[in-house]
């Protein structure tokens, strides 16, 4: 189930609540039982680490016979 993070506009504690999308946007009290709360913005992380490039790979110095003299 979705977890939402609002803010009391009263005591300005931050708090969680886990309820059904649609429920989403139905008004919640904070824990201190006020009622003027705001459902607070998300950002979601999607992803993970980025992909790290492979090392070169070993070679005699390059060129088309790899480092050699081609003759």
């Amino acid at each position: 189930m979705p977890r939402y993070e609002y803010r009391c506009r009263s005591c300005n504690d931050t708090f969680e609540v886990s309820r059904p999308m649609a429920e989403s946007s139905a008004p919640t009290a904070c824990p201190a039982g006020h009622e003027d709360t705001v459902k607070l913005l998300s950002a979601v992380a999607v992803g993970g680490s980025r992909a790290q490039s492979a090392p070169a790979p070993a070679s005699g110095g390059g060129g088309c016979c790899g480092g050699g003299c081609c003759g």
